[in-house]
């Protein structure tokens, strides 16, 4: 009678445990992931390499979640617009077109730093523990940002920018890149350990059509630029673009990362007014959807 009370209660418990187990596909850390996609207000890392449609997803974080932040960044933080692996991936760097900038630890899910900044579309780590942010168009916005990441919310540089979209810093040649509507900027770091750094700009260079949009390093000596209407990279030694011929003539490029190395490319691209429901990857070919999030970046992890 005890066997038969103790099977009755046991293995539907078990069996409604495995099925929990198996119907979800979210795991508790970063793990395997290979992929990190943004929008609406929530960020997944992915393991693309699981499945060719419906990736793994390995770890997930939405903005309610922030319960540490100032209540007013429930609001400016949404929609996410940039996520960055930062500091050897333990890091994420989001920006929302909502108005903000925040650091945010993987392990944790704790907010390291936050900024209230209008139509900020990226961010990037600058030495000495500094941030600088991209704002787009904007009463308040149409420039460039530094911050101090001990420091929320203390501006402590602005250049202007009109339609600031993508920055990368390049350890190299000692430079901030700065993509704006029509030009991509140099900067090089000035008064940098002092109590008032700033960016002093160096050379511009008018990209090949208007709508700068995405910015990313591909090595040392090669970027990648979107724009409204194409694609290309950028040489910083002859300073020169050139159409990215894997992507030649495509429209509304909204993030686009190339691995030379391994020839991968990995890319979203607008297709309801701003946003998708699709990532691209070539090398390998394969498309993947998540019909729940209103796509807007997508980032090698």
């Amino acid at each position: 009678m005890i066997i038969k009370t103790i099977r009755s209660v046991y293995f539907p418990l078990v069996l409604f445990l495995l099925i929990a187990a198996c119907a979800s596909k979210t795991t508790t850390g970063p793990g395997s992931a290979d992929l990190v996609v943004c929008g609406d207000d929530k960020v997944l890392l992915l393991n693309s390499r699981q499945s060719e449609t419906t990736p793994a997803i390995n770890w997930r974080w939405q903005v309610s979640e922030a319960q540490d932040l100032p209540a007013a960044y429930r609001k400016w933080m949404v929609p996410l617009d940039e996520c960055k692996p930062a500091m050897n991936r333990s890091k994420l760097l989001l920006t929302s077109s909502g108005g903000g900038v925040l650091l945010l630890d993987i392990k944790t899910k704790k907010s390291l730093f936050y900024a209230h900044v209008p139509m900020a579309h990226s961010a990037e780590i600058l030495p000495g523990n500094r941030v600088v942010v991209a704002l787009s168009t904007h009463p308040k916005g149409n420039s460039i940002e530094l911050y101090d990441l001990d420091k929320p919310e203390q501006r402590l540089f602005r250049d202007s920018l009109y339609s600031g979209h993508g920055v990368v810093w390049n350890s190299k040649y000692k430079r901030l890149f700065a993509l704006g509507f029509d030009e991509l900027r140099a900067y090089s770091l000035k008064d940098w350990e002092g109590p008032a750094p700033q960016l002093r700009l160096e050379q511009s260079w008018k990209i090949p059509s208007e709508g700068g949009h995405d910015l990313t390093a591909v090595d040392d000596e090669t970027m990648v630029v979107t724009t409204h209407h194409n694609v290309y990279t950028f040489k910083i030694a002859t300073m020169d673009f050139e159409v990215f011929a894997p992507l030649k003539g495509r429209e509304n490029i909204k993030s686009a990362n190339y691995n030379r190395q391994k020839q991968q490319l990995l890319f979203t691209q607008a297709e309801e007014s701003w946003w998708t429901h699709h990532i691209y990857m070539h090398n390998p070919d394969r498309t993947i959807t998540i019909p729940d999030i209103k796509l807007y970046k997508v980032r090698f992890f």
